[in-house]
């Protein structure tokens, strides 16, 4: 397991028991309350690192219902009786094995107790609503996927929906790629240039440099 901070609010955690998987905390500095987001393995070793980090983990955060990023949701979410979140469409990958594809692996993963969000909620910590992601939904990946943004910080977690120079596979229940292209420029591509865009399974990249690949030319307004 690697960990690297982005920055003093972001701790990027790769976990790798299936696939390496970016899991990130997003926390609030003076607080030490935040978000996990996409905790796809190794729970023990992500309750490790908030232990000794101090960190409070408030919600669980969701990009899409992949095995490879929900596997650790229902042992964190009894260890610090955090409220998972997901995009309203997730309630087909959370309750279905098939679909989120952890049949394939024999472990048929299922959750419950799962809060299910709009296009657009924001969610905020407790003690500071400062603190906060608003989900934004980007189908195509799966019908669930969705990347978390802060404007105010100018960042966007951005799971599967988009690698750096690349994007997720359409080819597995839920998906479709010309949904997912769209998506991607109509609602991750229109954030300000700067915005870094934070993936699971990649190398941070940015709006600008994405705008510059060939399969968003001609989508680009």
């Amino acid at each position: 397991m690697r960990e690297y901070e982005v920055n003093n609010m972001i701790l990027q955690v790769t976990v790798t028991k299936y696939l390496p998987t970016n899991v990130y905390f997003y926390i609030d500095e003076q607080s030490k309350h935040g978000f996990i987001i996409d905790p796809g393995a190794e729970a023990e070793k992500l309750k490790k690192v908030a232990a000794d980090k101090g960190f409070v983990i408030e919600k669980i955060l969701l990009t899409h219902g992949h095995f490879d990023h929900i596997a650790a949701v229902s042992e964190l979410q009894e260890a610090w009786g955090a409220e998972v979140c997901m995009q309203e469409n997730g309630r087909d990958y959370a309750t279905n094995p098939a679909w989120n594809l952890s049949s394939q692996i024999g472990e048929d993963i299922i959750l419950h107790d799962v809060t299910y969000l709009p296009d657009n909620a924001v969610i905020t910590l407790k003690d500071n609503p400062n603190h906060k992601l608003q989900l934004l939904h980007v189908p195509g990946h799966t019908t669930d996927g969705c990347a978390y943004y802060n404007a105010q910080e100018g960042i966007a977690f951005v799971g599967d929906c988009v690698f750096r120079e690349s994007y997720g596979r359409t080819d597995m229940p839920g998906g479709d790629e010309e949904t997912l292209l769209s998506k991607i420029v109509d609602r991750i591509l229109t954030l300000p240039k700067e915005t870094l865009l934070l993936s699971a399974h990649s190398e941070e990249t940015t709006v600008e440099h994405e705008m510059k690949m060939p399969w968003y030319q001609g989508r680009l307004k």
